[in-house]
């Protein structure tokens, strides 16, 4: 009977096609609601009133939300489990995106996106342990397929959202209208996942978190995580507006964060893929961290001179840095359990540190009076990650996770 029980649950497991399509699809529902607000900024602003500093909050505030959510993720997988965790987050994503309906009042829009954080923080928190579980010796491209949907979905947010108001709609409508795909995703996961077998996160909660934070080398991922993170961030929220003085309209623009966003995915896709055939992935870092640095430099030198081309550059840079230190991460630890908390602490750290971005973007804005000096500070951020990639070398990862690495 209990062999029987065995092959029937065997048989009614998801196969490795379904899980690659489940992936990708909750990855795409994971970014719209911020790369929408960058294109639409100005009947945003003009509708609620909100200043830099107020509109830096629509994507502060859910990266940080990001941050402190991974960090809660383990212990609601221990109390939830993998589906009512994963399932649910996006169920709450689909609820942050709804109340954008309302978004002309500015607190409700700003609302909406701690709602929206929230509900992502808890699925990115998830994910990796579980994709490290369910396919195991394929984390690496599989990792590179859902940062791939990731960005794609950020794609998506930019160049459609700004392209439905051009024909009419309106700007809260479009908003809104990403809680579709989000309630879809959450309706997939509720049946992809079991209902209470915990995601391996949940094994390492309490106890493992707290022996990873004695580690110095998972503070070295964090910070790496949230400097490259924070450039991400201040160009989602940044970029368009930045053309947008410039003298671009909303879908021009849109559609350079969109150009931006399918680099990001396509860099994703392909850099893990081709890391996956050497243990070291810092060669393939340094590629992209030399992407981020063009490209942030040509924003603050010649921002007129072949934009498109910058901001795929840009794109290329900072997709692909996302994707192998969310695979460097993983690589650190054998043990699924250990490596997704170990992820989970990387994300949390990383997001609160990436959320403080746009905001400090938008007061160097106000000091000097444009976005260069934003630039330059983010080419900084590129040169500190640079140096401190050089200690991640493969063979030490053991020495690193039993003390000073």
């Amino acid at each position: 009977m209990a062999e029987a029980l065995r092959a029937g649950t065997a048989a009614a497991a998801p196969s490795r096609v379904v899980w690659l399509l489940a992936v990708a699809f909750t990855a795409l529902n994971l970014r719209p609601f911020l790369t929408a607000i960058g294109p639409l900024s100005g009947p945003i602003q003009a509708d609620t009133g909100l200043g830099l500093d107020a509109m830096a909050w629509l994507t502060l505030l859910p990266m940080g939300l990001m941050g402190v959510g991974a960090w809660c993720a383990p212990a609601v997988l221990r109390w939830r489990g993998a589906r009512a965790t994963v399932a649910g987050a996006l169920a709450v994503l689909a609820l942050g995106c709804l109340l954008r309906w309302a978004g002309a009042d500015g607190g409700v829009l700003i609302a909406s996106a701690a709602v929206c954080g929230a509900g992502v923080a808890l699925v990115q928190g998830a994910l990796p342990g579980i994709v490290k579980r369910e396919l195991p010796g394929q984390v690496a491209p599989v990792m590179g397929l859902y940062s791939a949907a990731l960005m794609g979905g950020g794609a998506l947010g930019a160049q459609l959202s700004p392209w439905a108001v051009q024909q009419g709609a309106r700007w809260t409508a479009v908003l809104a209208a990403w809680a579709l795909p989000a309630a879809l995703a959450a309706a997939g996961m509720a049946r992809m996942l079991p209902p209470s077998r915990p995601a391996p996160a949940a094994a390492a909660a309490s106890a493992g978190s707290a022996w990873l934070l004695h580690r110095p080398r998972t503070w070295w991922l964090m910070a790496c995580f949230g400097l490259v993170n924070g450039g991400y961030a201040s160009a989602v929220a940044w970029l368009a507006p930045y053309y947008q003085a410039q003298g671009w309209g909303a879908a021009a623009s849109g559609g350079l964060v969109a150009l931006m966003a399918v680099s990001q995915a396509v860099a994703a896709l392909l850099l893990p893929w081709l890391a996956a055939k050497r243990a070291d992935r810092r060669p393939w870092i340094w590629l992209t961290l030399a992407a981020q640095a063009a490209g942030f430099a040509a924003l603050a030198l010649a921002p007129g001179a072949a934009p498109a081309l910058w901001a795929m550059v840009l794109g290329a840079g900072l997709g692909g840095c996302f994707a192998l230190v969310m695979v460097l991460a993983l690589d650190h630890l054998p043990d699924p359990a250990q490596a997704g908390a170990l992820s989970a602490l990387m994300q949390g750290g990383g997001f609160v540190l990436a959320g403080l971005a746009p905001w400090v973007v938008a007061r160097l804005h106000g000091l000097t009076g444009g976005f260069a000096a934003g630039w330059w500070a983010h080419l900084a951020c590129v040169a500190l990650v640079t140096l401190v990639v050089a200690q991640f070398a493969p063979q030490r990862y053991a020495q690193a996770m039993r003390g000073w690495g």
